[in-house]
């Protein structure tokens, strides 16, 4: 290898489209649900707000990319070769530097924000991790790798915003709801793989439409996404709180309408339905996050 192609460095553009900001936005909202939840006033916690959601889009997310991009370059070399990586515009090992350098980054940055928030980012990292590098590569299997990607994207970030508002580990109401709302986006996750299926047979990944069959991940998906929903509803119910379960619910029966038409043409609606019903799937999201933060920090 030349000296040159040594010290070849990346654009930043080429390193800003590698970090993918369009993905940053639905930690960066569960995060802000998590602070909502909380019930506390920002005052003088904003600048710890912010600080948190740089850590879960900018970093936390950003580092999930960049490890997924340089482990899958081989593949996107077949399948999508504008990518950064297979482009040869992250050149050499860049990619594989750039991750390492964002799990640092993100580390020490949650260090500052409390035990729990560090706590459970550094429990995302690791899935990051795990989910693209071989041999454990839990994208291999949607089961598994929906299973990280749902619990990392909704649950943590839910987590981490109202433990940095506390600066304890959040209530058990704020941790149920992170955690029925994580259920909710598996069935998320798996919309997103209706647009791969044919490269998925390919390359050996045992997403969920490939192990069951179009129509059968298609109604996996849209039960997986409904049932929490519909528990949050009876939980804010029982909570008191019934203008927002009358939203959630609402909310709720229009990604039913749109399921129906989703089921019909599966591959050709999932991008549409998954744009349209996790729009819907996030209002819900901040309506129970409301609910909640009336009941304030445990004493």
């Amino acid at each position: 290898m030349s000296a040159t192609t040594t010290l070849q460095v990346p654009a930043p553009s080429a390193v800003l489209e590698l970090l993918k900001p369009i993905t940053w936005f639905p930690p960066m909202w569960a995060f802000s649900c998590g602070v909502v939840s909380s019930g506390l006033p920002l005052g003088p916690r904003w600048p710890v707000v912010i600080a948190g959601i740089v850590l879960c889009g900018p970093l936390l997310v950003a580092t999930s990319q960049v490890v997924n991009d340089w482990f899958d370059r081989h593949v996107d070399a077949i399948n999508e070769p504008q990518r950064p990586i297979p482009s040869g515009r992250i050149p050499g090992r860049w990619g594989l530097w750039l991750a390492i350098l964002w799990t640092a980054m993100s580390l020490a940055l949650a260090s500052q924000l409390g035990a729990w928030v560090f706590g459970a980012a550094a429990v995302g990292l690791v899935l990051a991790w795990l989910y693209s590098a071989p041999p454990v590569r839990l994208k291999q299997n949607g089961w598994w790798g929906n299973a990280a990607c749902a619990i990392t994207y909704e649950g943590f970030a839910w987590f981490t915003g109202a433990a940095v508002m506390i600066g304890d580990v959040p209530p058990w109401w704020i941790v149920a709801l992170a955690f029925l709302y994580s259920a909710g986006a598996h069935g998320i996750m798996t919309l997103n793989d209706f647009k791969s299926i044919e490269g998925d047979i390919r390359t050996g990944v045992r997403s969920l439409p490939v192990q069951l069959g179009v129509d059968a991940a298609a109604r996996l998906a849209c039960i997986v996404m409904a049932v929490p929903q519909v528990i949050v509803v009876a939980l804010l119910l029982a909570w008191g709180r019934p203008v927002q379960a009358a939203i959630v619910a609402a909310v709720l029966v229009a990604q039913g309408v749109l399921a129906v038409r989703f089921l019909r043409e599966p591959i050709a609606k999932a991008t549409w339905f998954s744009g349209l019903g996790v729009t819907l799937y996030v209002i819900g999201m901040m309506a129970s996050a409301v609910a909640v933060s009336s009941f304030g920090a445990p004493a």
